[in-house]
């Protein structure tokens, strides 16, 4: 069975409304998805009434970063109950933190130059403020756009490139994510419920398996195993991790957007799926909800 446990919409970081995120993967064949926003839940309802429409089960979701000591992490959170006060307030601290540090590297772009209404910017994102529109937003003005291009030496710069030019820069700011303190989630947990997986443990390189034994004696429940993110060496090592811990598997397509500018590969299901029957012990979480 097809399934999708991290997608993300314009809610958080994604270019599709939830409802656009779900007639994609009903086409697609997918059966039971999970809208995982980053820090935010806000899309929940609008996701559950579409998927309920299209005939597909809709599991509960959010990607939260949070901090182990001085370790950043991504983490997924599944089954929680998504009415609980004390979770929309510490969602909603997180993303005003997350605002103000947008807000000081907009006025210091501002400053050096650049063609910025910081409020007008600022004002359209109502939840997680995202870098990716931001940049949107930047590079609408041509202005902006030549100055871009000469910071980068790039005529056409990848957002990844303007990304460390503007917001990763010494001369402008460092963005840093608004993250929350994982004892503090693992705490709140245990009042509303839900499974805590680590998020992507492959993305950024080879994976210690005495930090995932630390992540599981604290209460995590799992890893995600199928990942874009991975190569097929670190899907075979997490798979035999996740058997050795005792870990739920889970995986996602992290799918944000199709690509445009007529490249081959438009998203990651062109070359990438996610079937429940290679995630050990994933209806620990798919079956938690009802249809």
């Amino acid at each position: 069975m097809l399934i999708d446990l991290q997608l993300h919409s314009t809610y958080s970081d994604g270019y599709l409304s939830p409802t656009e995120v779900v007639q994609f993967i009903s086409k697609l064949g997918v059966k039971i998805a999970s809208l995982t926003d980053h820090n935010t839940i806000s899309g929940q309802n609008e996701f559950k009434r579409a998927c309920q429409k299209y005939n597909i089960k809709a599991i509960v979701g959010l990607e939260l970063y949070v901090k182990l000591n001085n370790k950043k992490l991504n983490i997924l959170w599944y089954n929680f109950d998504d009415t609980s006060p004390e979770l929309h307030k510490i969602l909603r601290d997180s993303q005003r933190r997350r605002r103000g540090r947008v807000r000081a590297i907009l006025e210091q772009l501002a400053l050096n130059g650049f063609k910025i209404e910081v409020d007008k910017i600022i004002d359209k994102y109502n939840h997680y403020v995202p870098i990716n529109h931001i940049i949107d937003d930047i590079m609408s003005n041509p202005l902006n756009r030549l100055k871009i291009a000469k910071e980068t030496n790039s005529k056409n710069p990848r957002e990844d490139e303007i990304i460390r030019k503007l917001f990763h820069n010494n001369k402008y700011g460092h963005l840093h994510e608004s993250y929350i303190n994982i004892f503090r989630i693992l705490k709140l947990r245990k009042k509303i419920g839900g499974q805590l997986i680590l998020n992507h443990p492959a993305k950024y390189g080879y994976v210690q398996k005495d930090f995932l034994e630390k992540i599981k004696k604290l209460g995590l429940d799992g890893i995600e195993v199928l990942s874009p993110h991975h190569s097929v060496g670190a899907i075979m090592y997490l798979q035999f991790c996740a058997r050795e811990l005792d870990f739920v598997a889970t995986g996602g397509s992290d799918f944000h957007l199709f690509e445009g500018q007529r490249a081959p590969i438009q998203n990651s299901w062109q070359y990438f799926k996610i079937n429940s029957k290679y995630l050990r012990k994933i209806n620990k979480i798919i079956d938690k909800t009802e249809t």
